[in-house]
């Protein structure tokens, strides 16, 4: 039996940062929910599409997924042994997505589906991540903690991280226990 971890945080917490990380240093695969749900153009997958999608990226048995999307939660705690929360203060969240944000829309930075960030959407619109960043913030926290207390996962390893110490001394340190105590051995 292989490891499974699921990294959340709010857009701007690290997530894809920290997962790639803890991939790198586990040698298992990266999965990245963003790249299977978005569509050229900025189009979302339905969920008929996306779930198939999903289902077929954690049909492996060593992973770490990195995102929220809480609707695919049945799909993707069904086999989950870690989920990570990375909760840092806020001000560091929105500080790093508006500089993730204007750095990508300055290099007109390909992302998934040839999707780019605009200045124009990203500080305009309806559609901006940091909008998204400043909403979700505080309803992703509390989510959190409702699923980590509730007995339906309770046979699922919650760790909360909160700050870029605790992050590392996680990946460095905690993990490679954390790991083994779910059977898997780490190099």
């Amino acid at each position: 039996m292989g490891v499974r971890i699921n990294v959340l945080g709010t857009s701007g917490s690290g997530k894809t940062t920290v997962s790639k990380r803890i991939a790198q240093k586990l040698n298992v695969s990266h999965i990245q929910m963003d790249e299977l749900f978005w569509k050229p153009n900025w189009r979302e997958s339905i969920d008929e599409e996306f779930f198939p999608k999903l289902e077929k990226a954690l049909s492996s048995d060593d992973w770490v997924l990195d995102g929220n999307y809480t609707r695919t939660i049945p799909i993707k705690w069904r086999q989950v042994q870690i989920v990570v929360y990375l909760d840092l203060p806020f001000h560091i969240v929105l500080y790093r997505v508006i500089k993730r944000s204007l750095i990508r829309a300055f290099k007109s930075e390909e992302l998934w589906a040839g999707n780019r960030e605009t200045i124009w959407k990203q500080f305009f619109t309806r559609d901006s991540i940091i909008l998204w960043t400043l909403k979700m913030f505080y309803e992703n926290r509390e989510r959190f903690e409702v699923n980590s207390k509730s007995a339906q996962y309770s046979q699922i390893r919650f760790v909360r991280l909160c700050s870029d110490r605790e992050v590392d001394d996680f990946v460095t340190h905690g993990l490679p226990s954390v790991v083994e105590e779910n059977g898997f051995p780490v190099e």
